[in-house]
């Protein structure tokens, strides 16, 4: 057939091709492709692929691609990238993809910081300590040797290990406070060794003194202001520790009101909320108001004490492990085997170290002590993140 007759011909079947029912488009097909020697259907598989499998990745703008990325998860685009170069290149930059994917774990993230690549290797950094906490393999012990008797009250701030009880300092003030088991918080002139003031309405032994700098308002505090918050067995108390020495107790709390409920032996304030810990749960309170915002049960299968609260973690322990609680969910996604001690009831044996995390892992601040106790054989216990693998 000449060309021009076959250009003709191809135009009419054309039409009636376009013209059927997607069926007999089928029909046809399947008839012209019974009819085709090997040229034809090596022709067929040729250009089908390019076809059937376009690379929508190179052929959308960018914002768009980026639109799509949005849509699947972190493990799919893990495997993408293995798809090609120009993929790996594409899902790599990404930076919303990646930093999203980093803040579902519970991972601090800077916004100002958009390099993407960076982000993607923060991602994997990520999920390779949530997989270590998932396995309880996140953690290494060690001790401390070198008291010649049983330690029974420990402190940790700025990095630092002492074998003191219940206290709290602040350089600004150049004050140091101390709960008593007379029942009274002191004030110190950190400086001079002094005591400035005993304060007066406990009757229990108190276990917990905070000083913190308050960071919401309400009628009886400004933001700025710094308060003391002291516990014992039952109650904790307010004072405004920062305007005057000789101060007043601003607010009594407590979970009940016939004392039926004992709290345990720690404390958690960061200026907006305190948290306490009972055998019903975790309290937490709102520190502008003093209400309760809400009341996290832990299992029945274990009487746990709170160690540290941040906005997306909190540390948790019983007499046989240390347990790390996803705030988000009120699930506990890690446990560490604890050695037998003898657990103080009043909470001066044990203590959290470094507690930045809790507000959300960043990759730095993972390292380091994260518990420490006492032992019979007058050791320290030492619980500390692993180095990354």
């Amino acid at each position: 057939m000449e060309r021009k007759d076959f250009e003709t011909w191809l135009d009419n079947i054309s039409v009636t091709f376009l013209s059927l029912t997607d069926l007999q488009k089928n029909e046809t097909l399947d008839h012209l492709i019974s009819l085709s020697g090997a040229v034809q259907l090596r022709h067929l598989s040729n250009n089908l692929e390019t076809l059937l499998k376009r690379d929508f990745l190179k052929l959308l703008p960018l914002e768009l691609s980026f639109y799509l990325l949005k849509w699947l998860d972190p493990q799919t685009l893990l495997t993408c990238c293995l798809v090609s170069k120009q993929w790996n290149k594409v899902i790599s930059a990404c930076t919303e993809v990646w930093q999203t994917a980093c803040k579902n774990l519970g991972w601090q993230i800077d916004d100002s910081l958009q390099d993407a690549l960076h982000w993607k290797k923060v991602y994997l950094k990520a999920i390779l300590r949530m997989k270590q906490l998932e396995d309880h393999e996140a953690f290494e012990t060690s001790s401390l040797i070198g008291h010649s008797a049983r330690v029974y009250a420990l402190y940790y701030k700025d990095g630092l290990l002492c074998t003191v009880f219940s206290v709290d300092y602040n350089d600004e003030l150049d004050i140091l406070v101390s709960g008593s088991a007379d029942f009274t918080v002191k004030v110190w002139a950190l400086s001079a060794g002094t005591c400035l003031n005993t304060l007066t309405g406990h009757t229990e032994w108190v276990t917990k003194v905070v000083l913190q700098k308050c960071k919401v308002k309400s009628l009886l505090h400004s933001p700025g202001d710094y308060i003391l918050l002291s516990a014992d067995k039952y109650e904790i108390k307010i004072w405004p520790i920062g305007r005057e020495i000789n101060c007043k107790c601003l607010k009594t709390l407590s979970v009940s009101e016939d004392r039926s409920i004992c709290l345990q032996p720690r404390l958690h304030f960061d200026g907006k909320y305190i948290v306490c810990s009972s055998a019903l749960g975790l309290y937490q309170w709102d520190f502008a108001s003093y209400d309760i915002l809400r009341v996290i049960k832990t299992p029945e299968i274990a009487n746990l004490a709170l160690l540290g609260f941040g906005d997306i973690f909190a540390l948790l322990f019983d007499n046989r492990y240390l347990y790390i609680m996803d705030l988000r969910t009120e699930s506990l996604i890690s446990r560490w085997p604890l050695p037998e001690y003898r657990k103080s009831k009043r909470g001066s044996s044990f203590l959290a170290g470094e507690a930045s995390w809790l507000n959300g892992l960043d990759g730095h601040n993972d390292t380091g002590l994260v518990f420490a106790t006492s032992m019979p054989d007058h050791s320290i216990h030492l619980v500390l993140w692993k180095e990354h693998g």
